[in-house]
């Protein structure tokens, strides 16, 4: 399953059924899960983690040193879940000290050329177009979808479900459930295509516009907002907490309404 035309270091730890193709480097401390396909021309290095039935394609760098000017060459890795599949060029970076890694979730699809960065986590389920750049310590919940030639700031921290129209320029965070769009990145109503794809009913999609109207729709900032919906009592459900805790803990601000 390993073509005669690899360079692996004989320390690297390959699973059962791990196929390699030809022209590509694995150095050592890398461990490769059961069952994962690496193309031609592929470059693993040092710290890489790859789980189960992965896929990675032609021209793929993983667990490079980060671009951070901070590195010192402390021991840290880059982590992929299993079932994830990384397009041709895409590069991700392994963690330097702030997080010691970088993972990537379980059932991720990241397109050609998508760049990851030093100390990211991304969730589970996680869809990434062409050419999306992120720079480091950036945070993705699960089931997140990123339009193509998208850019995000480092320390963005991005909810679950939430969806991010192509060349957006992502400064701020971006809250659960949302639907993010236009110049500057807006509020672009709650992602209900999304939601019924992943199985949520039409009273838990109720519930979640209806905070958000309360969030962004009143006409006052967002932290009177904040309080508004704290005190509404038919607003009670999970999804209240799960939104309402992550705009508290944002540290560089939520997106704003149109």
């Amino acid at each position: 399953m390993v073509h005669s035309l690899t360079n692996i270091h004989p320390e690297a730890k390959l699973g059962e059924g791990v196929q390699v193709d030809a022209f590509t480097t694995i150095q050592k401390n890398v461990e490769i899960g059961e069952g994962t396909w690496i193309g031609s021309n592929v470059t693993i290095m040092e710290g890489a983690r790859i789980g189960k039935h992965c896929k990675i394609f032609p021209g793929a760098v993983i667990s490079a040193i980060p671009q951070d000017l901070k590195y010192h060459g402390e021991e840290t890795t880059v982590e992929i879940g299993d079932y994830t599949t990384i397009r041709e060029c895409v590069t991700i970076n392994r963690g330097t000290e702030d997080k010691w890694t970088t993972k990537i979730g379980k059932h991720c699809l990241l397109m050609a050329y998508v760049h990851i960065a030093h100390d990211c986590e991304i969730g589970d389920y996680c869809i990434f177009s062409n050419a999306v750049q992120m720079a480091g310590h950036v945070e993705v919940g699960d089931n997140v979808v990123i339009g193509g030639t998208s850019a995000v700031h480092q320390f963005v921290r991005i909810g679950n479900h939430a969806f991010i129209a192509g060349g957006a320029l992502v400064s701020k965070d971006i809250p659960p459930f949302v639907k993010a769009a236009r110049e500057p990145l807006r509020y672009g109503g709650i992602n209900a295509v999304g939601l019924k794809r992943r199985g949520f009913d039409t009273e838990g999609i109720s519930e979640i516009h209806e905070i958000y109207r309360s969030l962004y729709n009143k006409g006052v900032n967002m932290s009177v907002a904040v309080k508004m919906v704290e005190e509404e009592e038919q607003l009670s459900s999970l999804y209240k907490e799960e939104i309402l805790s992550f705009i508290k803990a944002s540290k560089r601000g939520v997106i704003k309404g149109y």
